[in-house]
């Protein structure tokens, strides 16, 4: 990647890590299911008078918003809501790598390579240790809503990957389309007739996570994705937990201890191992030849 490049998806990852840190500000003001709602409403619209259509079939942008939309944001901020704290959250919710592995093996078949498994059973560990060290001291049930956002997000990530979007932004919008009028509807049913008298603070949340956040985020990843491999952009967003945790320590205070920075190695560790290729050995020419003339 161009330096520029490395820039702009190291600002992405900063973005996305601090968004933990003003969603809890949110919470504040506004009822979780409601703040999700507001947050996709205020991504769709206008957008959507000019990006066009999604370019996928309907039903892949109606799985991601049921996935992503309603079940990741909702779970997330109603865990949030319930005593997670924001830099936690966002370690948390990277485990989504585990879930996805787990859930492209059994639905589509992929191959469990002896890599993957490893990183997988490191990150595990890493997740056990939150658990432990979260569930002495905070509500467990918090942390469980936490860990099926991130089971959620990774359905939504396979759908995603099933429907092969052209244009990650143009889909976004679509997704925050109809993510709205559930989370709207299941707001208005759980948590009783909606409030809109927040202060300044709540609605500069909202317009966080909806422009900066959502539409400026994605609209980036997007970029990247289209100039360079996944392969090559996707390590960049394990720095989502770093910037979240760190901002969530500066700003509001959220205490590091050592498990939870010892956790937060071991997931991030272990997410990178089990996506990483192993190093193909090169062989010498004389090497190769030698190996292509020796009879089958």
């Amino acid at each position: 990647m161009s330096p520029r490049h490395l820039a702009l998806a190291v600002v992405i990852a900063a973005v996305w890590g601090f968004n933990f840190v003003v969603m809890q500000t949110g919470l504040r003001h506004f009822a979780p299911l409601q703040y999700s709602g507001l947050r996709f409403a205020l991504a769709a619209f206008p957008a959507l008078l000019f990006v066009g259509r999604p370019g996928v079939a309907w039903r892949w942008v109606a799985g991601v918003a049921a996935a992503i939309g309603v079940g990741q944001f909702g779970l997330l901020l109603v865990g949030m809501r319930a005593g997670m704290p924001a830099g936690l959250s966002s370690l948390v919710l990277q485990t989504q790598a585990l879930f996805t592995v787990l859930f492209a093996a059994t639905l589509l078949g992929e191959r469990l390579t002896a890599r993957r498994l490893t990183g997988l059973a490191v990150a595990f560990c890493g997740l056990v240790l939150v658990a432990f060290d979260f569930g002495v001291s905070g509500p467990i049930g918090a942390f469980a809503l936490c860990v099926a956002a991130a089971a959620a997000w990774s359905v939504g990530i396979i759908i995603q990957r099933r429907a092969a979007p052209p244009d990650s932004l143009r889909f976004m919008v679509w997704v925050s389309a109809l993510s709205t009028p559930p989370l709207l509807l299941m707001s208005f049913l759980l948590e009783g007739a909606p409030t809109l008298d927040a202060p300044l603070e709540g609605w500069l949340s909202l317009a966080y996570v909806a422009f900066v956040s959502t539409l400026g985020g994605f609209g980036a990843w997007g970029f990247l994705l289209r100039r360079y491999d996944a392969s090559t952009v996707g390590p960049y967003a394990l720095l989502v937990p770093v910037f979240g945790m760190s901002s969530a320590a500066l700003v509001t205070g959220e205490p590091l201890s050592w498990p939870t920075v010892l956790a937060a190695a071991l997931i991030i560790a272990g997410v990178l191992y089990s996506g990483s290729r192993p190093r193909r050995v090169r062989r010498s020419p004389e090497r190769l030849e030698s190996t292509l003339a020796r009879p089958a």
